[in-house]
């Protein structure tokens, strides 16, 4: 029996959020203006979001046993995303991003993924996931933590579809690192850049080159251009919507929270990129990767959340 519309599987971080004048490049100098703590994980931010929409939720991951881990457990549980699947470690640390955000929200970001880097998969994780509808994964720094995962695609039943942010750590693999993920994916979810690299063609013809290793369906995120959504025979490249940019912190993952959401309500592919862009232009409106994550209430008043199958 399905328990969880969504379960994320992926980094837990908190993020320290500084707003500077400016990104320093070499040898420069810029100054720090203001200075916010986050939760955060791009796959932590996704199931967060489509919790906020209703979804059943819930996350498999690993945090330390120390005031970081207390903080990210915390946050979950309030949002309502069970975490029965997140490991406590007695040693380490938990994973921490360190982040630099300019007046134009645009932002350099610096990993230290601490115990997210040595989560092993076991029956009981296998189990949870038979659970749900769809799995959703984003990358890991480490090289264990991403043999967990392909051994996790390999053991869960067909039932459970999985959705894939590969993120550039993971792009920068290269495809044929990353295939046992990409042919499991339902869903793939790269940015314009993050698909050029796997596979070496523009936007278009690079989700046509992922269908044919057995992705059914492809959502490019492209940005201050919108998106472009695919499924092999129907193509959509659909505006942005035009809000005033605080921080593009988390607007790729909130744009994966409309578009899974059109997915598991069955919605059509064009509602799917509509909704994605929705909810992505709700998060770089706010600082921080979930303030701006809106909740169903926010959204019902939009055409885009009609009924509509496909």
């Amino acid at each position: 029996m399905t328990e969880f519309d969504a379960v994320g599987f992926g980094a837990l971080n908190v993020d320290k959020l500084f707003k500077v004048n400016e990104i320093a490049k070499e040898d420069e100098e810029s100054f720090i203006y203001n200075f916010k703590v986050f939760c955060g994980g791009s796959a932590a931010n996704t199931i967060v979001g489509l919790a906020r929409l209703e979804l059943r939720t819930g996350f498999i991951g690993q945090i330390a046993n120390d005031e970081g881990g207390q903080l990210l457990l915390t946050d979950l549980s309030r949002e309502n995303v069970d975490t029965n699947a997140i490991a406590i470690t007695k040693e380490g640390r938990t994973g921490l991003v360190t982040g630099f955000v300019d007046k134009n929200g645009r932002r350099a970001l610096y990993v230290d993924p601490g115990v997210n880097d040595s989560i092993a998969i076991h029956e009981t994780i296998i189990e949870y996931c038979e659970r749900t509808r769809l799995i959703h994964l984003s990358s890991f720094v480490g090289e264990k933590s991403f043999e967990s995962q392909k051994k996790l695609v390999e053991r869960i039943s067909k039932h459970v579809k999985v959705s894939f942010d590969p993120g550039m750590l993971y792009a920068r693999k290269g495809l044929s690192i990353l295939k046992p993920l990409v042919k499991r994916s339902f869903v793939l979810l790269p940015n314009e850049k993050e698909l050029k690299l796997l596979t070496g063609e523009e936007y278009e013809i690079g989700a046509d080159k992922l269908i044919d290793e057995g992705v059914k369906i492809v959502g490019v995120k492209m940005g201050n251009r919108g998106c472009y959504v695919t499924d092999g025979q129907i193509q959509h490249k659909i505006a942005p919507l035009k809000v005033k940019v605080i921080d593009t912190t988390g607007a790729g993952d909130a744009w994966n929270v409309g578009f899974i959401y059109g997915l598991l309500k069955k919605k059509t592919l064009l509602d799917c990129g509509k909704l994605g862009n929705l909810v992505a232009s709700k998060c770089i409106s706010m600082t921080g990767a979930r303030a701006g994550l809106p909740r169903i209430s926010d959204l019902q008043q939009r055409g885009v959340l009609r009924e509509s199958s496909g």
